[in-house]
């Protein structure tokens, strides 16, 4: 039977990672909005100002993965630039996340030349080195994604052109 929770707890991470970060978006004042179906790579919609809209796709990597990929995101199906696309990568295990424009993915991500996932993109926002106190593996956030870490949505705030401003009753974290 633990098998049957283990699979069930894995299958469910990525979509309950979807709507706890939906969540925190609406929290923070955006207009948010989900597709029914999950199709082109959509998890989210965000209504701009001029009552366009951006789209969002959401990746989340579980405290449990493998040591050292807590925030590797592979095979990454993103052949060309969106325009108004933006990618939430958030890794449970460093408690962080990036923000990325489709444009930022194309720059920083690699392709993979050939293979079973030839095509795809992949992005490590991570690393892994040794404590030099306790001598063990820790894994960190590479410094040179820095630019792209986010704490909370202000970047589209800024780009949808809202003025809306957060409650910090509803922003501040527990």
């Amino acid at each position: 039977m633990t098998t049957g929770i283990k699979f069930r707890h894995s299958a469910g991470f990525g979509r309950r990672m979807e709507y706890w970060l939906i969540g925190r978006m609406l929290r923070e004042g955006l207009d948010v909005y989900v597709p029914l179906v999950d199709d082109f790579g959509i998890d989210a919609v965000i209504r701009k100002q001029d009552n366009e809209f951006i789209e969002v796709q959401i990746k989340a990597r579980s405290e449990t993965v493998k040591e050292g990929d807590a925030a590797l995101f592979a095979a990454i199906e993103h052949p060309k630039l969106r325009k108004n696309y933006y990618f939430v990568f958030y890794s449970e295990r460093l408690d962080a996340m990036w923000i990325v424009s489709s444009e930022e993915l194309i720059s920083e991500a690699n392709q993979n030349k050939k293979g079973k996932n030839k095509g795809k993109r992949s992005i490590w926002f991570n690393g892994r080195k040794t404590d030099k106190a306790t001598g063990n593996k820790i894994e960190y956030p590479y410094p040179k994604f820095e630019k792209y870490r986010a704490t909370n949505f202000s970047i589209f705030r800024q780009v949808t052109g809202l003025v809306v401003k957060p409650s910090p009753e509803l922003t501040t974290e527990p």
